[in-house]
C-alpha cells in the first residue's frame, strides 16, 4: 500500500495509497479500511491495546489529513501509516 512503485529520478517510492487518495475523501476512505486488515491481523494474533491504538491512530492520521486536497497527498506518500503499522506489528511479535 505504501512502498509499491518508485517515483522516476529518485530514491522515494509510493503505493496504492497516496495514488488512490488522490481522489479527496473517497480515495482516502477506500485505503483507510485497507489498511484496517493489518489492525484485524494484530487482533487475532493477540497485539496489546496500546498497539492496536498506535496502529488505528496512525489510520486515523492518515485518513483525517490524507482526506485534505494536495497537502493530503503530499503527506499519503510521506507519512507511510501501513509501514509503520506493520512495523508496530513486528515489532510486538518479536518482542514475545
Amino acid at each position: 500500500m505504501d512502498d509499491a512503485v518508485t517515483v522516476p529520478g529518485t530514491d522515494r517510492r509510493i503505493g496504492l495509497d497516496a495514488l488512490v487518495g488522490l481522489a479527496p475523501v473517497s480515495g482516502d476512505l477506500v485505503t483507510a479500511v485497507i489498511s484496517m486488515y493489518t489492525v484485524g491481523e494484530a487482533v487475532r494474533v493477540g497485539a496489546e491495546p496500546n498497539v492496536i491504538g498506535k496502529m488505528l491512530l496512525n489510520i486515523l492520521l492518515d485518513f483525517g489529513i490524507g482526506s485534505i486536497p494536495v497537502l493530503g497527498d503530499i503527506f499519503d506518500a510521506i507519512f507511510k501509516s501501513n509501514v509503520r503499522n506493520a512495523e508496530l506489528l513486528e515489532e510486538h511479535l518479536t518482542s514475545r
